[in-house]
């Protein structure tokens, strides 16, 4: 481990005024595949620890790996997605460094072949929420998206941090070793300016989207199946030579991210001031203080001592299959959110109130299902948002489904239920006693369309309250909500409101 150098920290807008901050973002993304990159060990996550395991992920002697093949295809995709050139022929190598958790003690990854290179992804960086600072696209250059392996998981036990320095011992898991990984590498990202957080936060977001999009991870950052590294280093000024750079390790939420960077920007600026250098280094981000804490000094690629893996072959992708492959690549996140948000007629913020409950595609297949946009997203932001929220779920969890929602919508339209009865409708669906409409006939939930027995409750009410028809008679027309509401408990709720004041309001009079 680095000494740690203790400065006092450069206000973030000081810092920016007075430095260049460069960013370098490494993205790694666990992929949802059935087995690990080259074995058939399952990869649950959750598991009991060293339950999913066999003798290639545990590194005994003579296991061979063998490339899993939905991994390339899902690489091969990412590449694609991330505008890359896909190799024409690539190869694995050995990283090798002491791994506590990793038994065979190195890392089969790519190094100077990767399977994808040379992409972009451009990202739309919005306005601030002070509404000082516009919204802008930036494009990120893509250096390369390579193909390797997770290492196990290392548990350090008696200490106060959760480190291994003052634990009393440490126990490993290897379930995780194995796990197939791409790594997103990002060049240099420049002229990001005092922007330089906001436009980390969004390429993170918006490479969240398309991996999503592309149904090859389920990237939850809170699990770990989405990790970013994050690169900085400041200069005197756009023209000046590169700084130093800090590596931020395994930064698991959006928020960490942009906060990640501008801490480092803030520190490595205090630094420089004090005439200190920046050392080159990794760093562990603690999400509980906002700040980075010292973790070892980094190395350059020649200290890993990469060498060509010699039990795996090359890997040749035939061009034909990459264009099969080409053609199964989604519409892009973004376009796709341009689109929707004109054909629905929605304003910027309800599409933003959508987008950030992760609810677009549930509210796009109940629009596609026969509701309205404006319905569909009451429902899902609403109620449904509401009753995850409760149950410590999120809504798209929820045991409905959007055909479902789209039928409770077109039974409170045709007049069958009030709000108020779609609720308790509602209740059944999720409860698993059918479809909406089943629920109704089952329950008995449906408004009550006998206009006699309608008319027959309102001059009941009227009888009951003569001074409540004096007061509407006298001109307070606001009196007639406790007949309305008379009616509505004689009714058991199963009437419509509206109707039910236009008949106090035609009886009372007459």
């Amino acid at each position: 481990m680095s000494a740690e150098l203790t400065t006092e920290l450069v206000p973030y807008d000081e810092a920016v005024a007075r430095f260049d901050p460069v960013l370098g973002l490494e993205v790694h993304v666990e992929l949802s595949t059935a087995t690990k990159m080259f074995s058939g060990a399952p990869t649950e996550f959750g598991a009991e620890p060293n339950t999913q395991v066999d003798p290639v992920s545990l590194g005994l002697p003579g296991a061979l790996p063998v490339l899993n093949a939905a991994a390339l295809e899902s690489a091969i995709r990412i590449g694609l997605a991330l505008n890359c050139s896909i190799a024409r022929s690539c190869r694995f190598a050995r990283k090798n460094y002491f791994y506590p958790d990793m038994p065979k003690n190195f890392q089969t990854s790519q190094y100077d072949e990767p399977i994808a290179y040379d992409g972009y992804l451009d990202v739309e960086v919005p306005a601030s929420e002070d509404g000082t600072r516009e919204a802008f696209t930036y494009r990120v250059q893509i250096e390369r998206a390579h193909m390797e392996e997770d290492t196990g998981k290392s548990l350090h036990v008696g200490g106060s941090t959760g480190r291994i320095h003052g634990a009393e011992y440490s126990l490993v898991d290897y379930n995780r070793a194995g796990i197939p990984l791409i790594e997103i590498v990002t060049k240099p990202l420049t002229g990001t300016g005092d922007r330089a957080p906001d436009v980390a936060r969004a390429y993170v977001a918006a490479l969240r989207d398309l991996l999503r999009a592309l149904d090859v991870s389920d990237v939850k950052m809170e699990q770990g199946s989405l990790r970013c590294d994050v690169n900085l280093s400041l200069r005197p000024t756009p023209d000046s030579p590169l700084g130093t750079r800090s590596e931020t390790k395994n930064v698991n939420s959006l928020r960490s991210v942009e906060r990640a960077v501008r801490y480092e920007v803030s520190r490595h600026a205090g630094l420089l001031d004090a005439g200190h250098k920046v050392v080159q280094e990794t760093r562990h981000w603690h999400e509980d203080t906002g700040l980075t804490t010292s973790g070892r000094e980094k190395s350059d690629a020649e200290d890993y001592r990469y060498f060509p893996e010699p039990d795996l072959v090359p890997i040749v992708p035939d061009p034909a299959w990459v264009e099969e492959l080409r053609a199964t690549l989604p519409e892009p996140p973004a376009q796709r959110r341009r689109r929707l948000t004109t054909e629905w007629g929605f304003s910027e913020l309800e599409m933003r109130d959508v987008l950030n409950a992760g609810l677009l595609d549930p509210v796009e297949a109940t629009v596609a299902a026969g509701a309205s946009p404006a319905s569909a997203r009451k429902w899902w932001t609403g109620e449904l948002s509401r009753r995850a929220k409760a149950e410590g779920t999120d809504p798209a969890s929820l045991p409905i489904t959007p055909l479902q929602v789209s039928e409770l919508q077109a039974l409170v339209e045709a007049g069958t239920l009030t709000d108020r009865l779609a609720r308790e409708a509602l209740d059944g669906v999720l409860a698993g006693e059918g479809s909406p409409s089943e629920v109704v006939a089952a329950r008995g939930l449906a408004v009550v369309s006998d206009e006699t027995a309608l008319v027959a409750a309102v001059d009941a009410a009227i009888a009951a309250n003569p001074g409540v028809v004096e007061k509407i008679r006298g001109g307070k027309a606001q009196a007639a909500g406790a007949l309305i509401g008379a009616v509505m408990k004689e009714m058991q709720g199963k009437v419509d409101a509206a109707r039910v004041r236009e008949l106090v309001v035609e009886r009372v009079g007459s």
